[in-house]
């Protein structure tokens, strides 16, 4: 369960992160691409030791490992160009409603049972989510539909591999170590992009994105080795350790934008507070 619980907690820091970059002048995707390599060095320095040369001759984990770097970096730059083009709450929306395309592989993938209680835990758990990101006022240019059907397609399909390879494609590897491969991945991919960035006159390197790429990255790398680590320690059901985590994320996230970054306090967003927290409770008991 603490892995659980810490999981949620870096992942929410993630987003107070991002919120606090634009005070600080940071390049958000050069911080990206060192936060991937931050994590991947994080990664390494707790994991390296169980490295084993035999790995590379066993399983699927090299071409998923690849996927997840691919997907990581990608998705990233693709969530912040939908910001800008199509606003932050429909991008969240598409991001997040994403669980659904995973959920629903998961449970199919694994024959997972279905019951009353769990449909009702999942449908509080999207209108939670929907009722939280969502906002009419906010003021978005022409919607680029291709962009957040991108996102919403691949976060799930990045959901499911994060699962599928915890299940069937370690082979004894330690998943941070698997994490640590992903990201540096994602890493080597950024770098390419960034060099290709500054070549062209683009963006200016500036050393303050290095750190906020170190400070993000440690709660980045830890976000998703302990997700994985997750669908075998809580005991639950993996559609359920998905709908939780994510529901949940929203949920501390929204209240820190209240409390913290005085975001306005809207009924429809204590109503979806309301409903993530009915939501939890339900996919708890459901299981």
């Amino acid at each position: 369960m603490i892995p659980f619980i810490v999981s949620i907690l870096c992942s929410s820091l993630i987003f107070v992160l991002f919120k606090l970059f634009p005070r600080f002048k940071i390049d958000t995707f050069q911080a990206i691409v060192f936060n991937y390599v931050t994590a991947f060095v994080a990664g390494f320095v707790l994991f390296g030791s169980s490295w084993k040369t035999d790995y590379l001759s066993k399983g699927e984990w090299p071409i998923f490992a690849l996927l997840a770097g691919l997907l990581f970096i990608s998705l990233f730059k693709l969530m912040g160009d939908s910001s800008q083009k199509n606003g932050v709450a429909m991008t969240s929306i598409a991001v997040k409603m994403s669980m659904a395309l995973s959920m629903l592989a998961i449970i199919i993938f694994y024959n997972e049972a279905i019951t009353l209680l769990k449909i009702s835990g999942i449908t509080l758990a999207f209108a939670g989510v929907f009722l939280v990101t969502f906002s009419k006022k906010e003021p978005t240019s022409t919607v680029s539909i291709w962009m957040l059907l991108v996102l919403f397609i691949g976060s799930g399909f990045l959901d499911f591999i994060l699962n599928y390879v915890q299940s069937n494609a370690l082979n004894g590897m330690n998943p941070g170590l698997f994490s640590a491969i992903g990201f540096g991945i994602a890493g080597l991919i950024g770098f390419l992009i960034l060099g290709i960035q500054l070549w062209k006159g683009k963006t200016i390197f500036q050393w303050r994105n290095v750190f906020a790429g170190i400070l993000l990255g440690i709660p980045n790398y830890f976000s998703i080795y302990l997700l994985i680590v997750s669908y075998t320690s809580t005991g639950w059901n993996d559609s359920t350790v998905l709908a939780i985590m994510n529901v949940s994320i929203v949920l501390i996230a929204a209240t820190i934008g209240f409390m913290v970054f005085k975001e306005q306090i809207t009924k429809r967003k204590i109503l979806g507070i309301v409903t993530a927290i009915a939501a939890i409770l339900v996919l708890f008991f459901a299981n």
